[in-house]
C-alpha cells in the first residue's frame, strides 16, 4: 500500500473537529514525554525508531487497523522509513510532512468574531506551542498583535482579505517564543508597540505601549486604558479591542493564569500579579471576551478550534481566580511551576535585539511545548 503524506494542517483540522487518530511517534522516549500532538481522541504509541531499524513486526499487534495511523518523527526521514516498512507489512498508515519542526511552526487562523463597524478579529492558532496572536481588521487597516516569527501568513493573510497591517503590538517581552512583531513592521511600514517598563534593554525603536493610548485602525479603537497589568512580566499590558474582546497577552488563560518567574522575580512580581488579576481585571465587564496568548491544555480550544471565553466565566471556573487567601496565592505561583522554557533567556535577548540567531538556531531554541502559566 501507498504510504500517504499527512500536513500539519490536515492535523490541526483534525484536532479542531475532535477525531479519533493513531499517533506512533518515533522519538526518543523523553522527548515524546515531554512535548508530543495533542488530541483529545488520539491514541499514542511511543517507539524510538532506532528499535525499529530491523523490522516493524514486534509491534504490528500494537497498531489498530481500523483508525487512521500517523507515524510522527522530529523532522520527517525517520517517520517516512517506518511509515514504508508498515506499509509493506499491509498497514494504511500516513507521516507528518516536515515533522515535529513542521507542527511547532504551523499557524492556522480562525475568526474569533465581528467588530462593531464591519470589521473582524481572527485569532491565529499555534497548535503546536499553544501560541495564539490576533489580527484585528477593521476598513481596509490590520493591526496583528503578539505576532510569532512566522511572520509570511501574516502578510499573506492581509494581502488575501485586502487589508494594510497599519499597527503590531506585543503585550509583553515575551520568553518562550521569539517575536515577529518587529520583522512585520519594518516589511510593512506598521508602528511597532511595546510596554515601555519590558523595553528598558531593547536596541531598537518602538512605541510605548502605555496606560491611556488609543489606536485607531479603519474604524475600530483599541483602547489601551486602565489595564497595565503587571505579573507576567513588569510590564504585562492588556487592551481592550472595540469594548468587545479583551487581549490578556500572558497574564491570563482560559485554564489558567500567567507564570511571574521568567525574569527572575517571582517573589518580586507575585502581589503584583494577584492584584492585576484579583482587582484591576474585576473593574472590567464581565461580558468581555478574553482572548489570551497561549493555551496551556488542548481542552482549552472550543469546538470550532478558537480559545476564547468571557471574563465572567473564567471568573467563575478558573482556580487561578478563585484563591482568596494571598499566602495560598502566593505559594501556588512561586512554588507550583513547571519547567522553564527551552532557551527563554536567550529568546528575551532576541526579543531585545541582543542577538540574531538564524533561523535553525531559532527553530531549536523554540522546539518544546508552552510553558507561561500556572495551574
Amino acid at each position: 500500500m501507498a504510504v500517504k503524506v499527512m500536513t500539519s494542517q490536515e492535523v490541526t483540522k483534525r484536532v479542531f473537529n475532535k477525531e479519533g487518530m493513531f499517533i506512533l511517534d518515533v522519538r526518543n522516549e523523553s522527548d515524546f514525554n515531554d512535548w508530543k500532538i495533542e488530541g483529545e481522541n488520539f491514541a499514542y504509541l511511543n517507539i524510538p525508531y532506532f528499535e525499529l531499524l530491523d523490522g516493524v513486526e514486534e509491534i504490528l499487534d500494537q497498531i489498530p487497523t481500523d483508525k487512521e495511523v500517523l507515524v510522527v518523527c522530529a523532522k520527517e526521514g525517520s517517520s517516512v522509513m517506518v511509515a514504508e516498512m508498515l506499509s509493506d507489512a499491509g498497514l494504511n498508515v500516513s507521516y507528518l510532512e516536515g515533522g515535529m519542526k513542521a507542527w511547532s511552526e504551523h499557524l492556522e487562523p480562525v475568526k474569533v468574531g465581528d467588530l462593531n463597524d464591519g470589521g473582524e478579529i481572527y485569532q491565529f492558532v499555534r497548535i503546536g506551542k499553544g501560541c495564539l496572536s490576533y489580527m484585528a481588521v477593521s476598513n481596509g487597516e490590520a493591526a496583528i498583535i503578539d505576532a510569532t516569527r512566522m511572520t509570511d501568513i501574516y502578510l499573506d493573510f492581509a494581502e488575501n482579505i485586502g487589508a494594510n497591517i497599519t499597527h503590531v503590538f506585543d503585550t509583553h517581552l515575551h520568553a518562550d517564543h521569539i517575536s515577529g512583531g518587529r520583522q512585520i513592521a519594518e516589511k510593512t511600514g506598521a508602528t511597532y508597540w511595546l510596554p515601555p517598563k519590558d523595553a528598558t534593554e531593547v536596541t531598537y525603536d518602538y512605541q510605548p505601549l502605555e496606560d491611556g493610548n488609543n489606536v485607531t485602525i479603519g474604524n475600530t479603537i483599541i483602547n489601551i486604558h486602565a489595564l497595565y497589568s503587571p505579573g507576567h512580566t513588569i510590564g504585562s499590558t492588556s487592551f481592550v479591542v472595540d469594548e468587545k474582546f479583551l487581549l490578556s497577552g500572558d497574564i491570563l488563560f482560559i485554564d489558567s493564569i500567567g507564570r511571574p518567574d521568567l525574569a527572575g522575580l517571582a517573589e518580586d512580581w507575585v502581589r503584583d500579579l494577584r492584584e492585576t488579576l484579583y482587582k484591576r481585571y474585576r473593574e472590567l465587564s464581565e461580558e468581555l471576551i478574553v482572548l489570551p496568548a497561549h493555551f496551556m491544555i488542548i481542552e482549552e480550544l472550543n469546538d470550532n478550534g478558537r480559545v476564547a471565553e468571557k471574563l465572567g466565566t473564567l471568573f467563575a471556573k478558573n482556580h487561578g481566580l478563585n484563591i482568596e487567601d494571598e499566602n495560598e496565592f502566593r505559594k501556588m505561583v512561586t512554588e507550583n511551576l513547571p519547567p522553564q522554557p527551552n532557551a527563554y533567556q536567550e529568546i528575551r535577548q532576541t526579543n531585545m535585539g541582543k542577538i540574531n540567531p538564524d533561523i535553525d538556531k531559532q527553530r531549536e531554541m523554540e522546539i518544546g511545548p508552552n510553558r507561561c502559566a500556572v495551574r
